[in-house]
């Protein structure tokens, strides 16, 4: 009977043993796995591994450093992220492997200041739909050998892509002091620029021949020139953004729309130097809303038809706007000479504060001191102006419409605009060769618009070009 137990006791050993052991080599082989899949994604295009185990506080790293095998930090392609080494190469390799991968993501985290000089990101044979996520900052260099001996178009582009997005809380700083020169410089520097820097002033981030793009949270401050510019691009989302340098920073434009079609922008701020949005030519379909303004020259279409191009621009929506301390409210700007046309514009629910000439229209449009008198210009048709409410500080209105191609189809519904000071202002709107109709009640009453419709000849031959 002993030995019979025995037996039992020794049976049941040998199996929780022969249990366990298989129990162990699960587990082993299972972290043997995980262990090499952790060095195996050690290299260019993920993270490195901690080289104290991972057992410091410090790791894992921050919530932006997206560890998935489509994501492309710039710190493991060399960028140190002091503001004063230069990370160009760095930035250029990262983009060289996220390129490569659909969907991929390009990461410049938080917490570092990124030296680049001028950088292109090219496609047309990258992959689609490719993420810049931009959370920390990326500055501009100052010295004036970095752009040649003329000068740059562009610092930072983007360029025959399908699919971009540029999001994140991070920062662009152009550091355009070093080119405007004057006050802005000092206030900002504390000092002036002992080398003057290039005649051709970069644009901060430009979009060209792009499809489907959209910058969302980012801030763009202190660009020598122009912000953010799309060209030749469709289908363009800009939300949530903030466009940020003095006002006496010399064009230094918002958002400058060039050749695109199918823009929104959206739920953005904007205090710069010139307009806050800027509609060129070659613009059709294009809505903006939500949108504060402020200091600078407001929004306008235009200047259109220099140099005697033709210009075309259609569908243009502009609702619930705050334009506060500008130039101008909303614009359009002409050229004598274009010819071409404007058609389809809806400016509507614009509060402005003091602005010095909320309405304008301006088909004799010259930025120097004398232009030549000519008679072409670009046709303006269905123009359409309803709650534009606020205070102005010069004019509240001014219609300057082409002798040989008139204005056609003015509509002003619900205009109530007051003088900041009743004494010193002019009330009344003016009007030149301006056809259209004025609807509801109007502040100031608008009595100048003609009613009359002139020949369309050059008009129509003007609108049938476009």
């Amino acid at each position: 009977m002993v030995g019979i137990c025995f037996k039992i006791l020794v049976s049941f050993v040998l199996f929780f043993l022969i249990f366990l052991n298989d129990d162990i080599s699960r587990v082993a082989g299972s972290d043997g796995k995980r262990l090499k899949k952790k060095h195996k994604s050690s290299g260019k295009g993920s993270l490195p591994l901690p080289s104290d185990g991972g057992c410091k506080g410090s790791y894992p790293p921050p919530a932006y450093r997206d560890r998935s095998e489509n994501a492309f930090d710039v710190l493991n392609f060399g960028a140190v992220g002091d503001g004063v080494t230069d990370d160009t190469k760095a930035f250029e390799a990262a983009w060289a492997a996220a390129c490569k991968v659909e969907a991929s993501t390009l990461v410049v985290p938080a917490e570092f200041h990124f030296l680049v000089g001028p950088i292109s990101f090219a496609g047309p044979y990258c992959q689609p739909n490719i993420v810049f996520q931009l959370e920390g900052t990326i500055v501009a260099p100052t010295k004036r050998e970095v752009w040649g001996r003329y000068g740059m178009l562009q610092w930072i582009q983007f360029s025959k892509l399908r699919g971009i997005t540029v999001s994140g809380q991070g920062v662009i700083d152009g550091r355009g002091a070093a080119w405007w020169g004057g006050s802005s410089y000092q206030q900002i520097t504390g000092q002036f620029s002992k080398v003057a820097m290039p005649s051709i002033k970069p644009t901060a981030l430009r979009f060209y021949g792009s499809f489907n793009v959209m910058v969302t949270g980012i801030t763009i401050q202190n660009s020598p020139q122009c912000h953010l510019k799309f060209d030749a691009c469709t289908g363009v989302i800009v939300s949530n953004i903030n466009v940020l340098s003095p006002g006496d920073s010399l064009n230094t434009d918002g958002i400058h729309l060039q050749n695109s079609k199918d823009v929104l922008v959206q739920h953005s701020n904007f205090a710069c130097g010139d307009d806050c949005v800027s509609i060129q030519t070659g613009c059709s379909n294009v809505y903006l809303h939500d949108i504060n303004c402020g200091p600078g020259h407001g929004i306008s279409i235009g200047g259109l038809g220099r140099d005697n191009t033709k210009a075309c621009v259609s569908n243009v929506t502009v609702r619930n706007v705050v334009i506060r301390n500008t130039m101008h409210g909303v614009r359009i700007k002409t050229w004598q000479g274009g010819s071409g046309s404007v058609q389809g514009v809806l400016f509507s629910n614009v509060q402005v504060f003091e602005v010095q000439f909320p309405i304008v229209i301006d088909q004799f449009y010259c930025d120097r001191r004398t232009c030549k008198n000519q008679t072409a210009a670009v046709a303006l048709e269905g123009i359409t102006y309803e709650n534009i409410r606020g205070t102005y500080t010069i004019k509240p209105m001014h219609f300057a419409c082409s002798d040989s191609v008139p204005c056609m189809g003015v509509v002003l519904n619900n205009i109530q605009l007051h003088p900041i000071q009743e004494a010193f202002h002019m009330y009344d709107a003016d009007c030149w060769h301006a056809y259209g109709v004025s609807l509801a009640t109007c502040i100031p009453p608008i009595s100048c618009l003609q009613a009359e419709k002139p020949s369309k000849g050059h008009i129509q031959s003007n609108i049938e070009s476009c």
